[in-house]
């Protein structure tokens, strides 16, 4: 459309009463001859020459359009040739309408202007617009004279058209006729070399290597084209900036477009160095910042971890500039504050706005589903439904809102209502996002049944249809299935880092390594290990089944490093006793590198200092929890309990378990009976079971477990059946853990009526309640008193 836009226009100036702009018309028309518009056209047939029009023509046929000017009646005409001519211009020339293909077409036969360039070149656009791609084609074929713009149209029909094979198909001939080129065919030809894959790329070079000698390797039409084209490849950054540069005079159009490139590849820095740029050699020359620059920049910042600042900036900018009502800076605004979590700011510009469009309601509902508020993103959307034309976005945006309700059981039956809507409507059939967006909602809605049979149902599955389908099946816990799954992938579709990412996870908890080596030698093979997320599963799934050098290997290798790929290592030297002080080493590696340390990073490091019980190490960690503001989470609590006590540091956990208050759980109680226990502490931690009891904080297994152990330690009989009896009262008797330590205790304490029960073999209910696995530990404690 852009090169159709710029066509337009200069057909209109055609029209005006200008010197220049009827020459260039009466240079186009050429005198009806006797054959027939749809003879067919001599295959060898050369390019005519156009007669040379005398300057005495041009008066009179200014003072003709003059004439035609003050008549009444425009089709009652003195010379009816050139007012015909202007009125079918007038009427037919913008027209997007079947109907007026066709009149046009019979006026231009009947009035005998078969040989008008103008006209039939206008034809054929009408015609493409149109959609009837078949008759303009034959009216290009049956033309007796063409010039460039008629090849020019038909190229760029073509590419609006949805066909770029058939545009280059037609540049080709082109250049094989040898006529010479024009800007609209060149950049109608790159338009569509730019949608047609990697073949129409390599015809782009090929293009810009034939343009690059002539003078419009500096037109910006073309280099604006050139731009967009090597934009969309990521390795060709360097032809985008070389294609931008070449321009001898920039426009706004060749800011914007080398602005938006910079924008779509997350390159915010050099989009906002080319805008200042854009403003300094703008003075002057008229190129201030419009809709699409503000757009692209609101774009950029939001790309940007630490772009809110610039997002704030970029909205004043916009209020001075008066776009705040435009729909395309108002829809980015509206993404970007919801990405940061500026939901009232984002409500508040989304509600300004006159305008609205799907992709404004799609990036406010995106927001909300960010920050797991699902009701209201549902709201959004039925608000909006009626007002706005909601696409396939819509319906994804609003399946992934459901996992994210209050009451999971809720969301699955919104979930279900909308599913039975797009089956009503045949949305599900032809749009394969839908069919995606609901594998990936019952998944996450935990009803793994559902999805599947939404899977199996779907007639066209792409890659994303199965990632959905493994990613959900993993996060179910469904990890042969998962892993089924991904081998019949693989007979279909090449494996994406997403399917590689959920089979390793389900391998890595089924402990099968010899299938996870070869997932990790396909994705070598790939090239998929690169990918930063790849090999943090690959390190999470050798830590898991105890390949530590593994894991050590693939950080190695890794180019890149994330906060995930530093907790990962941490995490795996962490869990192994050999290789704990490493867990250490990196942890200092990981903060020298500038990395972020989040709750993770700190739980694992406490989990390895608890390992080494170095009491100081400990110490500096807790000055950097209280650093980085973590010192209210319940799970890093945990862990310097967990290590203080190991530390024998029994004054600073209960410093930390007395501001803990209400965050309590049952790690908290547990980590502190553990630590009292660990210190010799018996009194103690048996006061803090009584106190737990007293609160009505129910006791789970590990906490009669570890107090029972306790008690055998010690061999205190009285206090250890006391617990027996909160065990029993707990319905905890019959509990393996419990039971194996209850053994343990009696058999240490010489409880005779215990012994009695298992080695005498008195069949009471006593007897009958306790697990096989409880009798067999408690036979070998016997075998060992004996």
């Amino acid at each position: 459309m852009l090169f159709h836009g710029k066509l337009v226009r200069t057909r209109r100036r055609i029209l005006c009463n200008s010197d220049l702009a009827l020459s260039t018309l009466a240079a186009s028309l050429v005198p009806p001859q006797d054959t027939f518009f749809f003879n067919p056209q001599n295959p060898n047939h050369s390019i005519k020459r156009l007669p040379l029009i005398s300057p005495n023509w041009k008066q009179h046929f200014v003072d003709q359009l003059k004439v035609s000017q003050t008549q009444s009646n425009p089709i009652q005409f003195s010379h009816p040739n050139c007012e015909i001519h202007e009125f079918l211009v007038r009427r037919y020339q913008f027209s997007c309408s079947y109907e007026d293909a066709k009149q046009l077409h019979l006026g231009i036969i009947k009035n005998g202007f078969g040989s008008d360039l103008f006209l039939s070149n206008t034809l054929i656009n009408v015609y493409f617009r149109t959609g009837d791609l078949v008759s303009a084609h034959v009216l290009f074929d049956e033309m007796p004279l063409r010039n460039s713009v008629s090849w020019a149209c038909l190229i760029s029909g073509y590419a609006q058209n949805g066909m770029p094979s058939e545009a280059c198909a037609v540049f080709r001939e082109m250049i094989r006729v040898g006529l010479c080129l024009n800007t609209f065919a060149v950049g109608s030809a790159l338009r569509a070399c730019q949608v047609s894959g990697p073949r129409g790329l390599r015809l782009g070079v090929q293009i810009h290597g034939l343009v690059s000698k002539t003078p419009y390797a500096f037109d910006a039409v073309v280099c604006n084209v050139l731009i967009s084209m090597y934009g969309h490849c990521i390795d060709w950054a360097d032809l985008t900036f070389r294609a931008f540069d070449g321009i001898k005079m920039k426009n706004s159009v060749s800011w914007n477009s080398i602005i938006s490139v910079c924008s779509q590849r997350g390159d915010a820095i050099s989009a906002f160095e080319l805008f200042s740029s854009m403003q300094q050699e703008g003075v002057g020359f008229g190129n201030k910042p419009s809709e699409y620059t503000f757009g692209s920049l609101v774009t950029a910042a939001a790309s940007m971890d630490r772009g809110l600042c610039l997002l704030e900036q970029m909205l004043v900018m916009i209020k001075k500039s008066g776009f705040m009502q435009d729909l395309y800076v108002g829809s980015a605004l509206v993404s970007g504050f919801a990405r940061f979590g500026l939901l009232d700011m984002a409500k508040k510009i989304f509600e300004l706005m006159s305008e609205k469009s799907a992709v404004t309601m799609n990036g406010l509902m995106v927001g909300l589903v960010r920050q797991k508020r699902g009701e209201e993103a549902t709201e959004i959307f039925v608000e909006m439904n009626d007002l706005v034309k909601v696409n396939s976005n819509s319906f994804v945006v609003l399946l992934s809102a459901f996992p994210e309700f209050s009451v999971l059981e809720k969301g699955r039956r919104r979930g279900k209502e909308v599913h039975a809507y797009v089956v009503r409507t045949g949305l599900i059939d032809s749009k394969v996002e839908i069919g995606n967006g609901l594998v990936n909602m019952y998944a996450k809605c935990e009803a793994i049944d559902d999805a599947c049979t939404v899977f199996g149902l779907m007639s066209n599955k792409d890659s994303v249809s199965w990632n959905s389908m493994i990613s959900g099946l993993d996060q179910n816990e469904c990890f042969e299935s998962a892993v089924r799954s991904f081998r019949t992938m693989r007979t279909a579709l090449m494996p994406s880092n997403f399917t590689l990412i959920s089979s390793l996870n389900s391998c890595g908890s089924l402990g099968w390594i010899n299938l996870g080596e070869q997932i990790h030698c396909e994705g070598i093979k790939l090239g998929l290990d690169l990918d930063v997320s790849v090999s943090n599963a690959l390190l999470a799934i050798y830590a898991e089944t105890g390949c530590i050098s593994e894991s050590r290997k693939v950080f190695y290798l890794m180019a890149d490093h994330d906060q995930v790929s530093w907790n990962s290592v941490i995490g795996a030297f962490a869990g192994s006793e050999e290789y704990v002080s490493e867990a250490v080493r990196y942890f200092f590696a990981m903060m020298q590198d500038g990395l972020v340390l989040n709750r993770v990073t700190f739980i694992n490091i406490l989990s390895a200092v608890t390992s080494m019980s170095h009491h100081e190490l400990g110490r500096q960690v807790h000055a950097l929890v209280l650093k980085h503001h973590f010192m209210d989470d319940t799970a890093i609590e945990n862990a310097l309990l967990s290590c203080y006590g190991k530390c024998g540091d029994m004054d600073d956990c209960e410093k930390i378990f007395a501001r803990m208050s209400e965050r309590r759980d049952y790690v908290s109680w547990n980590s502190m009976i553990s630590g009292y226990i660990h210190n010799e502490l018996l009194p103690k931690a048996m006061d803090l079971v009584w106190f737990m009891l007293q609160r009505g904080q129910r006791l789970d297994c590990f906490t009669f477990a570890t107090v029972l152990s306790a008690c055998a330690s010690v061999e205190t009989l009285e206090r250890g059946m006391e617990v027996h009896a909160s065990a029993i009262r707990a319905h905890l008797e019959s509990d393996v853990v419990v039971g194996s330590a209850l053994v343990d205790m009696s058999c240490l304490c010489r409880n005779e009526p215990v012994i009695k029960i298992i080695f005498v073999g008195e069949r009471n209910n006593m007897f009958l309640s306790i697990p096989e696995s409880i009798r067999n530990v408690a036979t070998n404690s016997l075998m060992e008193l004996v």
